[in-house]
């Protein structure tokens, strides 16, 4: 996540902000409070992910506001059906956390990710719960108000109350990582075929304990915030595929009770842990 607004024409996507390419009417409703749900960010897929088709280029990640994500999800059936009654976006899928709070993906064409950046719809008339932040401010500031002080640092420069503030993503290769490539899965609860993928840190001897827990030297450099490889979640692994997207907090503004989180953009899962 760079300090500056994305640019287009040279970024990977950005952080914060608006989506692009797509009809408020299209923008996911959160079918718990009735108020959209909050843009996180948009990744422009390297080739090799495109896993979807050549024309899929893109990806868009939507969550619950962090205002909102507070101790367990309440249900009301008659938001819940009337979002489910709108017209979405026809490569849309929801995603529901172990709260049963809601997340939504858009994959997205080039036409659409070159394309205008969207406004939020209104909320339901049904709508209780008050208002979130980002709405007034943009996911940004909203962010920043509430954030830890070392998130607080991801934004060196001055932030616009606006909605469409953004920050750009730029992609770098890992120079050395032996899981790219590989579905992460954790060897002892592992539900499919072994991917032979290699947990990021070693027991000294073999012999587990705190003492000889150590950190393989290929890892050491990783970005935390990175597209498939090594995964270093807050708890346990979650099986996915090759293709997922592991990001932390700050990348896009969420409560993840200071953890971080995972969203495979292959076969649409979505698994965070606390810190």
């Amino acid at each position: 996540m760079l300090d500056r607004p994305t640019e287009r024409a040279r970024d990977h996507g950005w952080v914060y902000g608006l989506p692009p390419g797509i009809s408020s009417e299209q923008w996911p409703l959160d079918p718990v409070t009735g108020f959209p749900l909050m843009h996180g960010f948009t990744l422009l897929l390297p080739d090799d992910y495109r896993v979807h088709g050549e024309d899929i280029v893109a990806v868009s990640f939507f969550a619950t506001a962090p205002d909102h994500n507070d101790g367990g999800a309440p249900n009301d059936p008659k938001i819940r059906e009337a979002v489910q009654a709108r017209a979405s976006h026809p490569r849309l899928s929801r995603m529901t956390d172990i709260l049963d709070y809601e997340y939504a993906a858009l994959l997205l064409t080039a036409r659409e990710y070159d394309g205008a950046f969207a406004t939020p719809p209104a909320p339901l008339a049904l709508a209780t719960a008050e208002r979130p932040r980002w709405l007034d401010v943009g996911g940004a500031s909203a962010f920043n108000e509430a954030a830890a002080p070392y998130a607080k640092k991801m934004f060196k420069g001055p932030l616009r109350t606006d909605l469409a503030e953004n920050r750009a993503i730029a992609l770098t290769p890992r120079a050395t990582d032996p899981n790219a490539g590989k579905g992460p899965q954790d060897e002892h609860t592992r539900r499919n075929a072994s991917t032979g993928y290699q947990p990021y840190y070693y027991y000294v001897g073999g012999v587990p304990s705190r003492d000889n827990f150590r950190l393989h030297e290929w890892g050491k450099d990783h970005a935390h915030n990175h597209l498939g490889g090594t995964m270093r979640p807050c708890q346990a692994v979650p099986e996915m595929s090759p293709f997922y997207i592991e990001f932390e907090e700050y990348f896009g503004g969420y409560n993840f009770g200071g953890g971080n989180a995972q969203l495979d953009f292959r076969d649409m899962k979505f698994d965070w842990a606390c810190g």
